[in-house]
């Protein structure tokens, strides 16, 4: 069997009233194209009977796949394993509570055919409650384009587009669903969004809530720290560790001089200082060290180069 051209990756979680609907919807969008297609529906440990239906409705089905995980692990980790199993060569993304839009995957992949590598999705009219979602929703989108240097209106919409060759280099952890066009950007990735069609939730409700604004926050430092020091966190380490000893050099001297002037500096706070800078210092140093290490086994481990080349042109034919 020859693989499909589009591989619609679906995440659920207790979705039981929306899967039937939400299938189907997929289905007549994407039949009329004529393009060979693969639904996948990751079930994220519901406990609502969303299992069961998804596994009726894959032995009815010949363009659905059922990946059942064994408990709930979170959406980056179902996304995750929908990426895994999919064998298209271009991989859609959408929730799994209608509020995504299938009529809006024929557009995603037309933008990503003009040349980009990830087309992610705008909810520009959403349709969620103001505070609770509304407003975190933008305060996080313009804290990570300024800090991932990628400038999204939404980096929440689950409805993206990408080429098969991207998210084969990512490796998905904790909760970085949200990040992956963050994570693309710094695979040297191609990216630009698309403003996509919105509705309002119709069955069950909301997974997320104003909790998970700390645990952004959380990833968003480690994106950046990725974006900037992956492949030299001694840069990063090192910097902060000569600023430390050398502010605390500094002090020492001053004390050092004060010293010889006579006065007593035995109880002074800034002797402290000196001390504890310097040892700042050379612990950062050896965190530098560390994370150097670490990196090079991670990517000698898996062999994967430090750079991704997108094309090579010419020298088909050997000269002889």
């Amino acid at each position: 069997m020859s693989p499909p051209d589009l591989s619609i990756v679906v995440p659920i979680y207790n979705e039981v009233e929306s899967l039937n609907l939400l299938i189907d919807g997929i289905a007549q969008t994407l039949r009329p194209a004529g393009r060979a297609y693969e639904i996948l529906c990751v079930d994220d440990g519901s406990q609502d009977g969303s299992t069961e239906l998804l596994r009726q409705l894959a032995q009815e089905r010949d363009d659905l796949r059922a990946i059942v995980l064994r408990r709930n692990y979170g959406q980056t980790a179902a996304l995750a394993a929908g990426f895994h199993q999919a064998r298209g060569q271009v991989i859609i993304t959408l929730d799994g509570d209608l509020q995504n839009d299938p009529a809006d995957i024929p557009r995603l992949v037309a933008r990503l055919e003009e040349g980009y590598d990830l087309v992610s999705g705008w909810r520009k009219a959403r349709q969620d409650a103001a505070l609770t979602r509304l407003l975190p929703s933008r305060i996080a989108n313009w804290l990570i384009g300024r800090v991932t240097g990628v400038k999204l209106h939404d980096y929440g919409c689950t409805l993206k587009a990408y080429r098969r060759e991207l998210v084969a280099d990512m490796n998905l952890y904790g909760e970085l669903h949200r990040f992956l066009p963050a994570l693309a950007f710094i695979e040297g990735a191609r990216i630009t969004e698309l403003p996509v069609h919105h509705h309002a939730r119709q069955f069950g409700q909301s997974k997320y809530g104003l909790g998970r604004t700390f645990r952004v926050i959380l990833d968003l430092l480690t994106i950046a720290f990725m974006k900037t020091f992956l492949t030299r966190p001694m840069h990063g380490f090192g910097v902060a560790g000569l600023v430390c000893t050398l502010a605390g050099f500094l002090v020492g001297v001053y004390l050092v001089l004060l010293k010889l002037t006579g006065a007593s500096i035995g109880q002074r706070p800034l002797l402290l200082l000196a001390v504890l800078l310097v040892i700042l210092g050379v612990q950062l140093f050896c965190f530098g060290l560390l994370a150097e290490l670490l990196i090079r086994t991670y990517h000698e481990s898996q062999g994967r180069p430090i750079y991704r080349i997108r094309e090579i042109v010419g020298g088909s034919t050997a000269q002889g």
